[in-house]
């Protein structure tokens, strides 16, 4: 128990920390550009305690849970030689962790609000909610296969680098046959996978499942889950936007 206080102290000690010069940035522009009052400040300064207590036992939480978990069932899968298993798990794991992604839910909204407004979808209340479940089944399936080519990728030994470049030229291929006014939302569901939720699962099922593999490095194999997860997704909302559009 004494050693939990320990960590949970110095978690909220870095959260407190990193999240210092921000509070500092913001504080400075409420009293010499805005001109806020001290009520305004007081606010401020009760949510930014707010936030540092939320990251804090959010960190704490991955430490104690996620962290393990991830690694945890990586590990045992890899000993087992079940890669179907282990395959199934990845997208599911990346599937069920960025449906449940609060950014991409944020963005996702907003996005069905613009879209209906550019007159890319109806403006009812029910088409704007497809849209938007659309775009988030879409991010979360492109997630999930994301992590299942990350994870051969790994028991095969293929390059990253050849496999990363490849990606974004594809990108770039296909954006520029893709409308304008959808590039910028595909582009930003390629960053909000990147989230709270998804990065620590992800970051743990990589290097889980590299320390259990003979001859895999966790440092030069275990990431690059993630550099999947951000790019799948921008081909993935793109490919969705334009069938979207030529409906």
């Amino acid at each position: 128990m004494k050693d939990s206080l320990i960590v949970l102290a110095k978690d909220a000690l870095a959260s407190l920390r990193n999240l210092l010069p921000i509070v500092v940035v913001i504080s400075v522009f409420q009293v010499f550009v805005f001109r806020e009052s001290v009520s305004g400040l007081m606010s401020m300064a009760i949510g930014g305690f707010l936030v540092v207590a939320g990251l804090t036992f959010f960190i704490f939480g991955l430490r104690l849970a996620l962290f393990p978990i991830g690694e945890g069932i990586a590990h045992s899968l890899a000993k087992k030689g079940s890669v179907f298993w282990l395959v199934v798990f990845a997208f599911v794991l990346g599937f069920g962790t960025t449906i449940a992604e609060p950014a991409l839910i944020a963005v996702a909204a907003e996005a069905a609000e613009v879209a209906a407004g550019a007159e890319v979808i109806a403006s009812s209340i029910e088409a704007k909610d497809s849209y938007a479940f659309g775009l988030r089944m879409t991010v979360a399936l492109a997630v999930g296969v994301a992590l299942v080519v990350g994870v051969i990728r790994i028991l095969a030994g293929w390059s990253l680098p050849i496999m990363i470049i490849g990606g974004y030229i594809l990108v770039v291929l296909i954006t520029t046959f893709a409308p304008d006014e959808i590039v910028g939302v595909a582009y930003d569901c390629g960053g909000v996978t990147t989230s709270t939720v998804t990065v620590p699962l992800v970051a743990a099922l990589g290097v889980g499942l590299a320390s259990s593999l003979k001859g895999r490095n966790p440092l030069t194999d275990g990431f690059g889950l993630i550099a999947f997860a951000s790019l799948t997704p921008i081909l993935f909302v793109l490919v969705y936007e334009i069938i979207v559009q030529w409906n």
